[in-house]
C-alpha cells in the first residue's frame, strides 16, 4: 500500500516550537517502552500478540508498532481508564480472562493454542467473539462481543495510535503544546501539518513533508 504522506516523519518535530518538554517526554516514553511482559504472563504474551496482528496487520516497510506492549505497559503501569462496561471485570482481569478464555475456545475447536492457529483460523475466532458467539465456560459469564468491543477494539487501536508510528500514516502531527492547532476546519490545515500525497502531485507532497518537518 503506497504511503498517503511520503517523506513525513513526526519526530523531526521534536526540537520544534510545536513540542515542548512534558510532551517530549511523554513520546520518549511511547518509544521506549519495554519489548518483554511485565504485566502478562509467559502464557498470555503470545495470545495478545497475535490478536493484536489481526486486528491491526501493520505494513512491513516499517518497524511494527508494538502495540501489545504499549497495552501491557499501560496495565502494569496502572494507568486505567477510570471506567468500564458494567459487564465486564477491571481492565486488567478482563484481559487475562479473554485470553484465557481465547485460548481454550482455541483448543476446543482446533486442538491447539491461539497463536498456534492459521491466520483464517484465527480471524473466524475473531468474528465469533465479535458476534457473541462463543460460550466457553472459560469466559466465567463475560460476554465476548463486549470483550471484543470494549478491550480488544478499544485498547487495540488506541495503544497504536498513540504511537508516532501511526502519526506519521495518518498525517497527524501529534501533540501541539504549546503551539497548538489553529486551522480546524474541514479541508484546512496549518503551516506545519503533514500534506497527503495524491496521484500526480507525490513530490510537491514530499515537499511539503519536508520543510514541515523542519517547522
Amino acid at each position: 500500500m503506497a504511503e498517503r504522506y511520503p517523506g513525513y516523519d513526526v519526530l523531526a518535530k521534536r526540537r520544534s516550537p510545536s513540542w515542548d518538554e512534558v510532551t517530549r517526554r511523554v513520546v520518549a516514553r511511547r518509544l521506549a517502552v519495554a519489548s518483554a511482559p511485565r504485566f502478562f504472563s509467559g502464557q498470555e504474551w503470545p495470545t495478545i500478540t497475535a490478536i493484536c496482528e489481526r486486528i491491526l496487520p501493520q505494513p512491513a516497510h516499517r518497524p511494527p508498532v508494538p502495540i501489545a506492549a504499549l497495552i501491557d505497559d499501560k496495565l502494569f503501569g496502572g494507568h486505567l481508564d477510570g471506567y468500564r462496561r458494567a459487564e465486564l471485570p477491571p481492565q486488567g482481569e478482563a484481559w487475562r480472562r479473554g485470553l484465557a478464555a481465547t485460548d481454550a475456545e482455541a483448543k476446543e475447536a482446533h486442538g491447539r493454542a491461539f497463536h498456534e492457529l492459521t491466520a483464517a483460523d484465527r480471524d473466524r475466532l475473531l468474528r465469533a467473539m465479535q458476534a457473541g458467539r462463543l460460550r466457553h465456560a472459560a469466559w466465567q459469564g463475560m460476554p465476548c462481543d463486549v470483550f471484543f468491543a470494549h478491550r480488544v477494539l478499544t485498547d487495540i487501536t488506541r495503544a497504536y495510535y498513540a504511537h508516532p508510528a501511526a502519526w506519521n500514516e495518518i498525517g497527524f502531527g501529534g501533540p501541539a503544546s504549546p503551539r497548538g492547532y489553529v486551522r480546524l476546519a474541514f479541508g484546512r490545515r496549518d503551516p506545519w501539518e503533514s500534506f497527503e500525497a495524491q496521484p500526480g502531485r507525490e513530490a510537491r507532497a514530499s515537499a511539503e513533508n519536508r520543510r514541515a518537518n523542519r517547522r
